[in-house]
Order: structure tokens, then sequence, then C-alpha cells
């Protein structure tokens, strides 16, 4: 098996300045940096962390179309909430993304870049294990 490396950006300004990338795809893993609500025009959903989630989940998604996989490959998410008061209205985005799909999940409060995010989530994938979920 080739383990050949793929990569690709969502252009924030932070994977240019800090050296990273949205997603990584090596064989049939994709692994998703932690993602934001962040648009071409800034942050999306200003004190919304439900509008948050969705937005940082259909970039996450974009990104592993990109790498040649679904969102039914989804194995772990980990999710970052800057305040725990948000952890439900979060996870029931998550809920609405993922109850087919079922990946493992942690659900954390932690410090994020900026106090106008409300939530950061990132994701890991392997190319085929949602083949049953069809």
């Amino acid at each position: 098996m080739t383990r050949k490396r793929q990569s690709v950006s969502s252009g924030t300004v932070w994977e240019a300045m800090a050296g990273y990338s949205r997603a990584v795809r090596v064989g049939d893993h994709i692994l998703v940096a932690g993602t934001t609500a962040t648009g071409p025009d800034g942050l999306v959903g200003a004190g919304d962390a439900a509008m948050q989630a969705r937005y940082a989940l259909d970039k996450i998604e974009a990104a592993i179309r990109q790498l040649g996989g679904r969102l039914e490959d989804v194995v772990r998410t980990r999710i970052f909430v800057s305040n725990i008061e948000h952890w439900e209205a979060v996870a029931r985005v998550h809920g609405e993304r993922f109850a087919h799909i079922r990946p493992v999940n942690t659900l954390v409060e932690a410090r994020l870049v900026g106090p106008e995010y409300l939530v950061e989530i990132e994701a890991e994938a392997i190319v085929g294990a949602g083949e049953e979920l069809l």
C-alpha cells in the first residue's frame, strides 16, 4: 500500500502562519485539524455556539471530501467549547450530523483562539469505514 501524503487548506490565515494544513490524508487515514467557524470574512455565527458548530462541521466535511472521504468515514471527533454551558447545543448539532455514523467523541471545555470563538472541532476518518452505513 502506498502512503502518499495529500493535504488541503481552507485558506484561513492561521494555516499559513502556523504551518499546518486543514486536513492531511496518508493512506486511508484523514486527519482534520481543529476547525472553527472562520469564513472568508472572519467569524461566522457570533454568539451562537450551534451555528459555529454547524459551520465547523461543514468545513470538516468539505476537507474530508476533497481528500476522497465522506462524513460517514469519520471514526473520531473532538469538540472544544470555550464555555461548558454550550455543551448541549453543540452536542445536539453533532448528533444531527453523526446520529447514524456514531464516531467516538470527546467534548471538553478549553480556551480557544479568541473569545469570539465558542467551539472548535477536529475529526479523524478512515476512508471506506462508512461503507456499511450506506
